[in-house]
């Protein structure tokens, strides 16, 4: 900007005339791309005494405060982008040792955001109070939709309002990535929400132990993508990862206490993030049965069936149960995984022939015209039902999900879809027909599998990208739109097949890119306009 100021004692027309010649070049010398503009506030602007003033007692001199005009401002870079950006003319603002993080009036809930909020960008936090220039304000209120938020930079000042305190903290992040990545947030409005409901990262801790601190370092940084579900995956053929007061005989030598548990369940909270907890069954439980070897289904010649527990005997659903309740518990969020995948008696070519104790016990429970499916999918209700007892909505595999057959998995069940590639696998368009609420982990894209077995690959962040959305459920075809309402998100999932594969460093490193991406696929349905090398540029100056 240039500056002007009249020196001497200019007096009468001559005055007049250099005064408004001057104003007339200021007015024109602004930072607009076509040269004009609305100006901007004053703040920033200087009006300085000259050394050669009027002396004392002569009429003072007149000095026009100068204008300033600035180029519409621009949307603020970030990962995930914001949905709208409704710009303005003005400097933006950034921090300020005079500025601060207040929190307005019926709005004390955002405490922990206000702090996180202050410290990340080096100012003071001052809790309730006005705000003044260079404040951030906090805000409860307002209409808008769950996790919404709209973010006003105007007069030196940063005003975050939202209907939740989750809508709040995202709008908390975009500041942050925009400081970061540019050293400023663009003068305008932001308003924002998400895509999708449930945004997250899968974690299998049952293969392979990852500790806490691990855990809490994902967390952190799903938080500033805006991802909001953390699924924690601890019990398996391998191991059982989390301290049990009702069997310890089960748990693994490695595994987390429940005080380290509550530590990641503390920080998830003030991180808007939901841990749903998934004890698989009735398959996925060798540890389990390791320690209770008289569950252990066997086939028609004694031989056993790895992970697979015999769901003819009251003491298998006994024992599920009391882990589902002890967990249920301790994870406060609003959902449980009862896992039901690949159950192995189902991959037989008669189930009926190679388990008569499961055909009889179906029949018995079920009716003379029930089969051993029909016995699996009543055990995946009456596990959905215990959890539901507690609160939860339970999740579920697509693969345990059955046609055809007496018994029909509960509707409130929500599918978790990973896979057509199992044996009897129903293509998702089934289950969206049915009416069911599904969550997409499609293998093709989202899966993570340490050691690469079985065909997989490790997924690429620019695959993810440029390839898949939210519909694209199975291999690489989408879903017809009218289903999309159906689908309530996704998350990227780990799976530690071949646990020595990757170190935990390796592993943190590999997903980040693929979780950056799915991210913005979750949070903003819209094509991307940014290239795949534009977005990894940018994920990587506004991280961390």
């Amino acid at each position: 900007m240039m500056r002007y100021s009249i020196r001497g004692p200019h007096k009468g027309p001559a005055l007049l005339a250099t005064a408004v010649a001057l104003a007339t070049v200021a007015a024109c010398s602004g930072g607009s791309p076509s040269g004009s503009g609305t100006p901007a506030s004053s703040s920033g602007t200087t009006s300085g005494t000259s050394a050669d003033a009027a002396p004392t007692g002569a009429p003072p001199s007149p000095t026009p405060t100068p204008t300033r005009t600035y180029p519409l401002s621009t949307a603020p870079r970030t990962v995930p982008a914001v949905r709208d950006h409704e710009a303005a003319r003005g400097p933006g603002w950034k921090p300020a040792p005079t500025g601060g993080v207040v929190l307005a009036a019926n709005s004390a809930g955002l405490a922990d955001e206000g702090r996180l909020l202050a410290g990340e960008l080096g100012i003071p936090y001052r809790g309730a109070a006005a705000a003044g220039p260079g404040d951030v304000e906090l805000a409860l209120g307002g209409t808008g939709a769950p996790e919404s938020y709209r973010l006003t930079v105007r007069d030196d000042r940063v005003r975050i309002s939202g209907p939740d305190e989750a809508g709040v903290f995202y709008g908390t992040r975009t500041l942050k990535q925009s400081v970061k990545g540019s050293g400023a947030m663009p003068e305008g409005v932001v308003t924002d929400a998400p895509a999708k409901p449930q945004r997250g990262l899968n974690l299998d801790i049952a293969r392979k132990f990852f500790t806490a601190g691990w855990i809490e370092a994902r967390l952190r940084e799903m938080a500033d993508l805006k991802l909001n579900q953390f699924g924690l995956h601890f019990s398996d053929d391998q191991g059982f990862r989390i301290a049990s007061d009702s069997h310890p005989e089960i748990v693994s030598a490695q595994h987390l206490s429940k005080a380290e548990v509550r530590r990641i369940l503390a920080l998830a909270q003030t991180l808007h993030i939901t841990v749903v907890p998934e004890i698989d069954s009735p398959g996925h439980l060798g540890a389990v049965l390791r320690a209770h070897p008289d569950l252990q289904l066997r086939n028609v010649q004694g031989t056993p069936r790895q992970g697979a527990i015999d769901i003819s005997k009251p003491a298998s659903a006994k024992i599920v149960d009391e882990l589902l309740r002890e967990y249920s518990a301790l994870f406060p969020g609003g959902w449980f995984h009862v896992g039901a995948d690949e159950y192995q008696a189902l991959t037989v070519r008669n189930p009926a022939a190679s388990y008569p104790q499961l055909a009889t016990a179906a029949r018995q429970k079920y009716g003379p015209q029930a089969g051993v499916q029909d016995l699996a999918e009543g055990w995946l209700n009456d596990r959905a039902a215990v959890v539901r007892a507690a609160g939860k909505t339970a999740k579920a595999w697509n693969d345990g999900f059955f046609r055809g057959g007496v018994v029909n998995a509960d509707k409130r069940i929500e599918v978790e879809y990973w896979t057509g590639k199992e044996i009897g696998a129903r293509p998702p368009a089934e289950y969206l027909a049915e009416g069911r609420e599904v969550v997409n982990l499609n293998d093709e894209f989202l899966y993570y599998v340490l050691g690469e077995p079985n065909q997989f690959t490790y997924p690429t962040g620019r695959r993810i990208y440029e390839q898949w959305t939210p519909r694209v459920l199975r291999g690489t075809t989408p879903v017809p739109a009218r289903y999309d309402p159906q689908i309530l998100g996704g998350r990227f999932a780990v799976w530690c097949d071949l646990s020595g594969a990757q170190t935990m460093a390796q592993v943190a490193d590999g997903i980040r890119m693929p979780l950056t991406a799915t991210a913005q696929k979750l949070w903003d349905a819209r094509t991307p306009t940014l290239t795949w090398e534009q977005f990894r540029a940018l994920a990587t100056k506004v991280s961390g």
